[in-house]
């Protein structure tokens, strides 16, 4: 992680809201766990933080197949509890909530009633490796990630494009662990965290929607590696660190301009940008259960431009 003539400013988070202990599972074994994270306890695994239109978070709970909604006052209440791993989770501008499913494809919430819907669960009768983080783009398009169990011994993960049409696409199938995506403002590029290279890859669309050109944004270090993103009017890009306690914060030209502390534990897996100004945030802390918030205000301020 480079840096220029300014050293990355330090921006504590604090805690917003944390699991209540009545939704912990305590000392239940599950499959997920087993394979994700062996011999560590896990009561929950939050991830996929998305706002509605009324201020409410929601976000998943992995392991245990449940998606909470979080209240602006940081009351927490479960929206359903069903068989499958939910990683990801996007809310549409016309109020639609996606999931990313690590078992069972792309599918999408009924809120209201309390149940999933399959959206996508297979490409040419084909299961998908494990699907882990979707993004939407303003024409209602579907960017996923398809993540499963790869790595550098294994660099066949794949990153797919949903059109509103039904068109399914592979824009990449060389992929060191695609996790978190999100496209530029302009939606000209795609970034995703590759979580085992430890990188965020930059895959810019050609006139004929494929990508060409692919090269790594930005390159990091740890055990683990980058997960959810996020990226904000100005083009700056929010990297949650799933093993250094840290989100990192890039200007458009790949520099890391600020780095936002976790107040929770090292495993920060996602973001998402709230507040009414859009100057707040929201970053979930899966090992404990916490989802923090920041003040982003002053690199918006400071750095307006960068």
């Amino acid at each position: 992680m480079m840096y220029l003539d300014t050293p990355p400013r330090l921006i504590q988070a604090e805690v917003f809201s944390a699991m209540p202990d009545q939704f912990r599972r305590k000392g239940v074994n599950t499959e997920w766990a087993d394979a994700n994270r062996p011999g560590q306890p896990t009561d929950c695994f939050i991830e996929g933080p998305s706002f509605d239109a009324d201020g409410n978070l929601y976000i998943v709970d992995i392991p245990f197949g449940r998606i909470f909604r979080i209240a602006p006052g940081g009351q927490w209440s479960l929206v359903v509890e069903y068989e499958g791993w939910p990683n990801g989770l996007k809310i549409s501008r016309d109020g639609r909530i996606f999931v990313a499913d690590y078992r069972r494809g792309i599918v999408e919430l009924d809120a209201r009633a309390g149940r999933m819907m399959p959206v996508l669960a297979s490409r040419n009768s084909e299961s998908f490796k494990g699907c882990n983080d979707l993004h939407l783009a303003s024409n209602g398009d579907i960017y996923f990630t398809d993540q499963g169990q790869t790595g550098l011994h294994d660099p066949t993960g794949r990153v797919y494009r949903l059109a509103k049409s039904g068109r399914l696409d592979c824009l990449i199938d060389t992929g060191i662990s695609p996790n978190g995506l999100v496209l530029d403002p302009a939606e000209a590029v795609l970034f995703v965290a590759m979580t085992r290279d430890n990188a965020v890859w930059r895959m810019p669309f050609m006139k004929d929607g494929s990508v060409s050109k692919v090269g790594r944004f930005c390159s990091m270090f740890g055990p683990s590696g980058p997960d959810g993103m996020t990226m904000d009017k100005a083009g700056r890009l929010f990297v949650a660190h799933a093993s250094l306690g840290h989100v990192f914060v890039f200007a458009p030209n790949g520099e890391l301009i600020a780095r936002i502390k976790s107040c929770a534990g090292q495993s920060c897996t996602n973001v998402a940008i709230g507040g009414n100004n859009s100057d707040r945030l929201y970053i979930t802390e899966s090992v404990t259960g916490t989802v923090m918030v920041a003040d982003i205000s002053v690199i918006n301020s400071s750095l307006r431009g960068a």
